[in-house]
């Protein structure tokens, strides 16, 4: 191009004028320059720190060229002389179609002859550079060419190629403006991958054949190992030597799977201070990946979620007090041995052993002390089961042995030496402590069992003939028997009734008078419990008495006929003014007793009633005084503080002392019916009720005759000097109407 340009140059009629329009050139391309750089598209570096005045060179060629234009007096002399320079300066600067190569080219860096700067700046293509290149050059040489020759096509052309390069330049502008953007994102995305693999919880390594192309520094946090020069020899070593084999084979499997294909694997690792770790190592297979061409590991410290799995699972089957399997363990290893001797035509028993008044060991000693006799309890019985037996701990002091291929005498023969060995001293402190037991025994065989769970049965089997053994006395052993399980359905269905009952409110209160036995004078009643069966009709005590007992649903019926009694009487005060010192009588069972809201019922009951607190007599019996002796004198104490007056039901019966009599605040003795029977044709029951009266009347205590039928009775117990008596000599028990009669006829 330099020959075109310059014959055409010399060519001109005017190189003055040829001149000008270069300077004009220059000027022009410098403002482009400087655009281009405010806009962030060219990028400008000083070579070298004194190269500062280099960059006055582009400047220079600007001035010289305006000082052509101007037409000073001495610039048609100069104008020859300067094209030349001032053209190779315009390209030499980058001034003209250079910039244009370094706007398309995409990894243009151009050092100019200068030395004063570099010049870097993203474009599109090679093959683009060249064609601008060669576009730049013609254009400028065809617009020198014109310039010389039609001054007026000069400027229509100029405005040509300017308006062509601002095309060009916009182009380019959004091109790198796109692309500096897709860089962003690029190292962005590359900063935050780098970032949470170097923090991540796993460390992630990238294996071609036998070489390890890349280790993230997370390696050393979770293995203690660099992640310089580490190689699959190093891997191998760090592998536990009992799963180095399944290593190499899971390595294989992921090899020979599909690209994308995973494989997971829990192995031990070992860590750089020499402990192994349980490691969870996940492959993914990326060898046909061009981009990465290698196998992904992940490896990931699992060792405390496998210890926590692994306690949770201890927790799941072990007994925390004693440390022997629980019921969840003994259960699945009973339904595990069920099926193992069906098949094989044996048998499997259980042996379940309920340790007598346990309650009182943490009573007594406290739960400490509890838990540390069971633990010795567990140890005695531990060393005379076989090893291939299952010694488990249900829960409170019920303990269980599953054994297998025992008959009934070796069976008997096991019980008993478990009972001895409940009966091994225990010493807890300063304390030393002797236990027994109650054991029961149940067996499945083969060809007994139906459609349910042979373990569940074998379970429940052995509890209902440990109740039975409990039956009938500490430290016995019982065998289960179909009629067990007869009667277990029976108090169930019995209990399901009664719940039934106190929700449905099918109680009644019957009440039978007491009357002073000079006079035959009505002085109170006794409130007695009834139980309206839907079916069966009115039912006494006898019916259902022992069952509430024995279900604790005594006390939710306790408090009703407490508080049904107490509204009626303090309603016979209200309506029968002349009755208001009638007296109620309450029997209070020893599970009611017992009950750590008997005090705070009793409390409610006579606030919301208003009945006078010394017109209500509960009675309780003379074998629940003397179950604890000093917290029985702490509640009636209490009783006897809100103005209630206590009475001994059935005296006579049960086992008390004088002594503990005395300590006793009792109001009142009541001479149990067995005693009133003879008492006219038995001598020695008539001593025995004179004795009790005697007792009542040395202690200052009122008694009272239960079951007076007859009228010599009636007569000889007024003799004695018996204050009060009752039975059906006087009135059977009858409800609240009934007795309502008999009240208004006595006091009206």
């Amino acid at each position: 191009m330099w020959p075109i340009s310059l014959g055409v140059m010399r060519w001109a009629d005017s190189e003055a004028r040829v001149a000008g329009h270069m300077a004009r050139q220059v000027h022009l391309n410098l403002w482009v320059f400087a655009a281009l750089s405010a806009m962030g598209l060219i990028r400008c570096e000083l070579a070298w720190p004194d190269s500062y005045r280099w960059a006055l060179i582009p400047l220079g060629a600007a001035v010289a060229g305006l000082a052509a234009a101007t037409r000073l007096p001495w610039n048609r002399l100069a104008a020859s002389r300067w094209t030349m320079p001032v053209l190779a300066v315009n390209y030499a600067s980058a001034i003209g179609c250079l910039f244009l190569y370094c706007l398309v080219d995409p990894d243009a860096e151009i050092m100019f002859p200068t030395g004063a700067m570099v010049i870097t700046v993203a474009a599109a293509s090679t093959t683009g550079a060249r064609a601008s290149l060669a576009i730049g050059a013609v254009a400028l040489a065809g617009y020198l060419t014109l310039a010389a020759v039609r001054p007026m096509a000069n400027m229509t052309l100029g405005l040509s190629v300017v308006a062509v390069m601002a095309v060009v330049i916009g182009l380019c502008a959004r091109t790198a403006h796109n692309r500096r953007l897709q860089q962003a994102q690029r190292d962005a995305a590359e900063r935050r991958a780098a970032a949470l693999l170097e923090n991540g919880s796993d460390a992630v390594l990238a294996i071609a054949g036998d070489r390890v192309q890349y280790v993230s520094a997370s390696v050393h946090r979770i293995l203690g190992h660099g992640n310089a020069n580490l190689s699959v020899e190093d891997l191998a070593a760090m592998t536990h030597p009992d799963e180095l084999d399944l290593v190499r084979e899971w390595v294989a499997k992921l090899s020979a799977g599909g690209p994308g294909h995973t494989v997971r694997l829990e192995s031990r690792t070992k860590h750089a201070d020499g402990h192994y770790i349980d490691t969870e190592v996940t492959g993914t297979n990326h060898l046909d990946d061009p981009d990465i061409g290698a196998i992904i590991l992940t490896i990931r410290d699992v060792s405390t979620q496998k210890a926590l799995r692994s306690e949770l699972t201890r927790q799941a089957f072990e007994d925390p007090v004693t440390g022997l399997p629980n019921r969840s363990l003994l259960r699945d290893r009973a339904e595990t041995a069920v099926r193992r001797h069906l098949r094989e035509a044996g048998r499997v028993s259980l042996l379940l052993v309920d340790l007598d008044d346990f309650k009182k060991v943490n009573d007594t000693l406290g739960h400490m002390a509890g838990d540390d006799f069971l633990r010795a309890v567990a140890r005695h019985m531990a060393e005379v089961v076989r090893p291939s037996d299952t010694l488990a701990r249900l829960g409170g002091d019920e303990f269980a042995v599953l054994v297998e291929g025992l008959d009934d005498m070796e069976l008997h023969a096991m019980a008993q030496r478990l009972l001895e060995a409940v009966k091994l001293p225990v010493r807890i402190g300063n304390t030393e402590l002797v236990g027994s037991a109650s054991v029961g025994i149940a067996t499945v065989k083969a060809g007994e069992v139906g459609d349910g769970d042979a373990a569940e049965e074998l379970l429940r089997d052995a509890d209902l003939a440990m109740y039975a053994a409990k039956a009938t006395g500490r430290d016995r052993v019982a065998v289960f028997e179909e009629s067990m399980y007869a009667d277990a359905v029976a108090e169930a269905e019995t209990r399901a009734e009664l719940e039934r009952a106190v929700e449905n409110d099918e109680f009644v209160v019957n009440y039978q008078p007491i009357v002073d036995l000079p006079s035959g004078r009505l002085i109170g009643v006794e409130a007695l419990v009834r139980w309206q069966h839907p079916t069966r009709g009115l039912l006494g005590p006898n019916e259902f008495i022992a069952h509430t007992e024995r279900t604790g649903l005594i006390v939710p019926i306790g408090a009703r006929v407490l508080r049904v009694a107490c509204s009626q009487v303090a309603a016979w005060h209200r309506e029968i003014p002349a009755a208001d010192r009638i007296r109620v009588s309450i029997n209070l069972s020893a599970r009611q007793f017992q009950e750590p809201g008997l005090l705070d019922t009793v409390r409610e009951v006579l606030h919301d009633t208003g009945i006078a607190p010394e017109r209500v007599v509960l009675e309780i019996t003379e074998s629940l005084l003397m179950h604890d002796v000093d917290a029985t004198v702490v509640t009636l104490n209490e009783l006897r503080a809100m103005g209630v007056r206590i009475a001994i039901d059935d005296f006579g019966t049960g086992y008390s002392s004088l002594s503990y009599l005395r300590r006793f605040p009792i109001d009142i003795l009541k001479i149990d019916k067995a005693f009133i029977d003879g008492i006219t044709a038995n001598a020695e029951d008539a001593t025995l009720a004179e004795a009790v009266v005697g007792l009542g009347r040395a202690l200052r205590l009122q008694t009272v005759a239960e079951g007076i039928e007859h009228a010599d009775q009636k007569s000889i117990l007024s003799d004695l000097g018996c204050t009060y008596g009752q039975g059906y000599l006087f009135a059977r028990p009858g409800t609240a109407d009934e007795i309502t009669v008999m009240v208004r006829e006595a006091y009206e």
